[in-house]
């Protein structure tokens, strides 16, 4: 049995983290007050969870406020979830705010930062990498470096890789080179990108006990493995959509958001560029897409949209093979429907929507047919 003194301070405590979570949450809003009808967003709910396997959550931002939110069972608010590639924009991010406390500049050497682990005998082009093509993933590669998921890259790995292409000239995918990125951030700063984030982005925004897995040798592991809620990817991309101010204050400069969410390098004859929304140019651990958007992403159709010409933000987690599916809903349902002034209540369709979103279970793809 508890004694009665101790159930008044548990209860406050309760109180007190509670009333802390909900200090740091975006605020809610109706879709209609933010100007979007609740049934154009529980059309596009409806159509991606009959056309998708399988969605795990999503969240639209409009107006700075929370207008729809969803989770498909088991999944949940309050669970983390891993980002795979979209860890790639947070460690672009901890790269700007490095570049502007000056511990480095764009323009360093590569192999400024890891003298020990150079070949014997550099090439050209390796000596003329420098963090920015790291960031735009042109650093010379014509080949992505192999890893391992579990372990990660390697520093010493990467640098041994052959650089046959000019550096800044030649886009290809790079994951290593994002693990380079985070390797050079802990250099120059001492630090994890976690670590580093935490009282620079994660804290101010409210996303609280991120998790980022490491490497063998001790770096975040920079191109993946960051774990956070659908809400922390929301006010990820409200933050950019806002060009780096957060309640007032200035956490990113403008000037680095817009450098990093501009096209820096043609990526249409990549090997990733078979659709429109990958054809369009790659930032600094950004993509370009249609509709003069922009976008952080990862394996499995993890989605930070930003959408500057509607104020919006969309945030999805799946596990699914389809993210230009994911995308094209967007663009067909949602793109259309948003105006530019408040629409009238609409309480009987934003109870279906509310509905609609309490009642969705994930529905992995169905096994293929041996041939």
């Amino acid at each position: 049995m508890i004694h009665r003194l101790f159930v008044l301070p548990l209860l406050l405590l309760v109180s007190t983290l509670a009333a802390h979570s909900a200090d740091k949450a975006l605020p809610r809003s109706t879709p209609e007050q933010q100007g979007i009808s609740s049934a154009a967003v529980r059309d596009f709910i409806e159509t991606a969870d009959k056309q998708i396997n399988t969605l795990h959550s999503f969240m639209l931002v409009r107006h700075g406020h929370v207008i729809a939110e969803a989770w498909w069972k088991p999944e949940s608010a309050e669970k983390r979830h891993v980002m795979w590639s979209l860890s790639k924009s947070f460690t672009s991010t901890a790269i700007g705010l490095a570049v502007a406390e000056g511990k480095l500049t764009l323009d360093d050497p590569v192999l400024k930062f890891f003298p020990n682990d150079a070949p014997a005998e550099a090439s050209e082009n390796l000596k003329a990498m420098r963090a920015r093509d790291l960031l735009s993933m042109s650093g010379g590669h014509e080949v992505e470096p192999k890893f391992g998921f579990d372990t990660g890259p390697s520093v010493k790995g990467f640098l041994a890789h052959p650089v046959t292409q000019k550096p800044g000239t030649f886009f290809r995918y790079n994951t290593p080179g994002t693990y380079m990125l985070s390797a050079i951030l802990t250099k120059a700063t001492g630090q994890t990108v976690l670590d580093y984030l935490k009282p620079r982005l994660f804290e101010p925004l409210g996303i609280e006990s991120p998790v980022w897995d490491a490497s063998a040798e001790g770096y975040s592991l920079g191109g993946y493995g960051l774990h956070i809620r659908t809400e922390d990817i929301a006010k990820f991309g409200q933050l950019y959509l806002q060009r780096g101010k957060w309640n007032g204050q200035q956490l990113l400069s403008e000037k680095w958001v817009d450098e990093a969410t501009s096209k820096h390098v043609d990526n249409s004859k990549a090997p990733s560029g078979k659709t429109s929304d990958w054809q369009q140019g790659y930032g600094f651990q950004f993509w370009r897409c249609q509709h003069n958007c922009f976008r952080g992403d990862g394996r499995d159709g993890q989605i930070c949209l930003v959408i500057p010409e509607h104020d919006a933000v969309i945030a999805i987690t799946a596990q699914t093979g389809q993210m230009q599916s994911e995308l094209d809903l967007v663009w067909e349902k949602l793109l259309p429907a948003f105006a530019k002034e408040t629409l009238p209540a609409n309480t009987a369709e934003h109870e279906k929507l509310l509905q609609a979103a309490a009642n969705l279970t994930a529905h992995p793809a169905p096994p293929k047919k041996a041939k």
